[in-house]
């Protein structure tokens, strides 16, 4: 498999050269910094191979260690074996893994990927995991990882439900640093990287120490241990993934008082026992058990977690030591005014302007902003369980439609067409298609978002934001929607311009908004609910031009998002190919919806954007283009 370079520095030789041939351990902290596509590329650091002293490098997996107090799941497993069972098949407990047959569903059958004038050779060999590095043959020739100077083993790897990310050993302690090529899980695929993210593409790579970063939520009672004096760091985990106690505290003191209990059931009479239940502890605490890693939140070196761990335990008031990040106001959180002035770019990375979390893993900064949690009992289990769920969502069994919502609000629930406007067994009907819409991003693909809201148009012009209405009526304008919120919740209309009265909001952030923008309404388009409000005769014409969008992730999507509209189930894209051929690609999508088509696409309404035949004009289509807003883009997920 040879896949085209992408950008301009060997992030590998950046990575790897680096550190081993200037001892420099804190990579992580530099800036993600912009290059001139039009300018000749800095001088690449020297190969690995000059770099490495040896030829071959056993990983080093984190230390078995950890906080004092945890002994880890299997001392769990002999007394809870259905709730330990029901954890085992849960994406928390797989987070982080070693590499063996089980877990790695990555394709390493002698696999070549390419990247910056280097060879990446994937190979197994009874059950271990190798990449040979070496320069990248001369066209027409094929490399022989016999005679490759580098090899590396593979040791550990981050994810399993969507995409598998790689570590490679840092050659100091156990530093793990990130490979350079991720595997998609469902498209059964290697790419780069740097294309599963929303990153500005004339950016350099972003270096990744998983020893720094991943551990802080990747793991249970994770400690990173950089020791600067040796330039190595020596990491520990008291458990790989996240495991019983991340959720129920240590459980040390648990099991004697469990094991002294049947011996001598009266020495540990009045001895409380420190095991936590999340659902049995106010909603607050109960949700900061998951917020502890689900949170945008802030914490320096006063922390000291880098040496100790974290010293939230549930239970504990997570404000005490890890405040969450609250941008909505900032004024509140003094302590943020320092922490933005050496951070600029930090909120934009992560949240709305108007403060609401705008990227996957931060659900709890969305519930802290919901007046559902703040003035009511509302928590991460209210419709969460890792229990008693299917895997994929961990919604709980009893609250997969509106439960959720109705179980507080009954008297909406009784009524639902009164309030909704919508049919009952419409999508218009579901609670969280309004009040939790699509407006996060992550992991390539749109998210609900974790903040309870209702649908303004006014809050969509000074966000930029799409509302849940037009997510679902992607075929109608902003003044449309604005129409309707006033007739039915007395909504006053903001004030609008032109283009809110001729151009549909969603194709308008397809075309001309920023990189996020386009990447959240080229997921809209595939969403089946928005293919029944709008109808599918209309819109593989615009997901085309998102083929050759500038960012990888907003092309991923919108190929995705292509497929599933009748007659492109099998059209054959691929996001990463060279600009010439995706182009080529998204000229032949755009002809073959051009020649099945209807003769006309009804219910479109009778607007600039429409022809008369209820198609989008390619001189609007143009104009939108040509006003894309091409400022750079980098979402934290």
């Amino acid at each position: 498999m040879k896949l085209p370079n992408q950008g301009t520095l060997p992030l590998t030789k950046i990575i790897l050269g680096s550190v081993l041939l200037g001892g420099i351990i804190f990579l992580w902290l530099r800036p993600e910094t912009r290059r001139d596509p039009n300018t000749t590329p800095p001088p690449s650091p020297p190969q690995i191979a000059k770099a490495i002293e040896t030829s071959a490098h056993i990983a080093s997996l984190p230390y078995p260690g950890g906080p004092e107090g945890y002994i880890g799941s299997s001392a769990c497993q002999s007394c809870h074996e259905k709730q330990h069972a029901s954890w085992h098949q849960s994406y928390h407990r797989t987070m982080t893994q070693t590499l063996n047959t089980n877990s790695v569903r990555a394709d390493f059958n002698h696999v070549n990927l390419d990247s910056h004038g280097e060879r990446f050779h994937l190979s197994q060999t009874n059950g271990n995991y190798w990449v040979s590095i070496g320069d990248t043959p001369p066209e027409g020739q094929e490399s022989d990882p016999a005679l490759d100077p580098v090899r590396l083993q593979l040791a550990m790897m981050t994810g399993s439900h969507h995409m598998q990310v790689f570590w490679l050993p840092g050659m100091r302690g156990n530093m793990q640093i990130g490979f350079p090529f991720t595997w998609l899980i469902e498209d059964k695929r290697w790419v780069p990287r740097h294309d599963t993210f929303i990153r500005d593409p004339n950016a350099e790579p972003v270096v990744e120490v998983w020893n720094k970063v991943c551990i802080r939520c990747h793991t249970t009672g994770g400690i990173p241990k950089p020791n600067a004096q040796a330039e190595i760091f020596e990491s520990e985990a008291v458990e790989l993934g996240i495991s019983c106690e991340a959720c129920h505290g240590p459980a040390k003191q648990h099991v004697a008082l469990r094991s002294a209990e049947k011996d001598q059931p009266t020495s540990v009479a009045g001895i409380d026992d420190p095991i936590i239940q999340p659902a049995n502890l106010p909603a607050d605490r109960s949700a900061q058990v998951c917020g502890a890693c689900h949170s945008m939140k802030w914490f320096d070196k006063n922390e000291q977690w880098e040496a100790h761990g974290f010293r939230f335990r549930p239970g504990d008031d997570l404000n005490d030591t890890t405040p969450i990040i609250r941008a909505s106001n900032t004024e509140e959180q003094p302590w943020l005014h320092s922490v933005l002035e050496r951070n600029p770019g930090l909120l934009e990375s992560f949240f709305w302007s108007d403060g609401m979390i705008r990227v996957s893993g931060r659900e709890y900064n969305g519930l802290v902003e919901s007046a559902c949690h703040t003035k009511g009992e509302m928590s991460c289990l209210s419709c969460h369980s890792l229990h008693s769920s299917d895997p994929n969502d961990q919604l709980a069994r009893n609250r997969t439609g509106n439960q959720a919502c109705t179980q507080c609000h009954t008297e909406i629930g009784a009524s639902l067409s009164a309030h909704t406007h919508h049919e009952v067994e419409s999508t218009g009907s579901q609670c969280y298609n309004c009040h939790m819409p699509h407006t996060t991003y992550g992991i390539l693909k749109a998210i609900r978002s974790h903040e309870i809201d209702s649908p303004t148009v006014i809050a969509e012009k000074e966000t930029g934001r799409p509302n849940a209405c037009n997510l679902c009526h992607a075929n109608q304008t902003l003044a449309w929607t604005a129409d309707y919120l006033q007739q039915w919740y007395a909504q006053s209309i903001p004030p609008l311009e032109d283009q809110d009265r001729q151009i549909p909001a969603i194709p308008r952030h397809l075309l001309k908004g920023n990189a996020a923008q386009r990447a959240l309404a080229a997921w809209t388009l595939g969403w089946k609910p928005t293919q029944e409000a709008a109808g599918t005769e209309w819109q593989a014409g615009l997901l085309s031009e998102a083929l050759k969008d500038s960012y990888s992730a907003v092309r991923y999507i919108a190929g995705k998002s292509l497929s599933r509209f009748p007659g492109f189930e099998s059209f054959d894209y691929d996001f990463v190919d060279s600009a010439e051929n995706r182009a080529a690609r998204a000229q032949q999508a755009n002809q073959q919806w051009q020649a099945q088509r209807p003769a006309k696409a009804e219910g479109n309404p009778s607007i600039e954007f429409f022809d008369e035949s209820g198609f989008p004009r390619e001189t609007v289509i143009q104009q939108l283009l040509s006003a894309q807003d091409q400022t750079p883009v980098r979402l934290r997920e």
